[in-house]
């Protein structure tokens, strides 16, 4: 189980390097003007959500779901953290949403809204670990 534990911990970070970086890419991409800085991003985008987030998020459910079935475990704070990890893929796929948006040219936000958007995993990666080291409940 303890490698099975790694591969969670592993696809936990490409994941979330993946939910960091692209509300970032984001931010640019609201501030370029010119199409072929444009037509860069969407690249960009496209290849980050599609071949790193989107394989990160799901081998890290999968992994986490082995762990649960394996170990056993329950408790409150398990329940809590299956709450954050929902949270966690209602913004993953909130920014495959604004990704789109990108891609079709119909951004409406300003960059200033994507530099706050940017914050909001760091909540969830903050909540995840303490639930799961801590174990407050």
């Amino acid at each position: 189980m303890l490698w099975i534990k790694m591969l969670h911990i592993v696809f936990m970070v490409t994941w979330f390097a993946g939910l960091f970086y692209l509300p970032r890419l984001f931010v640019y991409h609201a501030m370029t003007e010119d199409s072929a800085g444009s037509a860069r991003f969407k690249i960009m985008e496209r290849k980050l959500y599609y071949g790193i987030m989107a394989p990160g998020a799901v081998f890290t459910i999968v992994f986490g779901m082995w762990l649960w079935l394996g170990y056993g475990i329950g408790g409150a704070w398990l329940h809590a953290k299956l709450a954050v990890v929902t949270a966690l893929v209602v913004y993953h796929l909130y920014c495959g949403r604004l990704l789109a948006d990108f891609n079709f040219d119909r951004n409406a936000r300003s960059h200033l809204w994507y530099r706050w958007f940017n914050e909001v995993p760091v909540i969830f990666l903050f909540a995840a670990v303490i639930l799961v080291v801590v174990k407050p409940f």
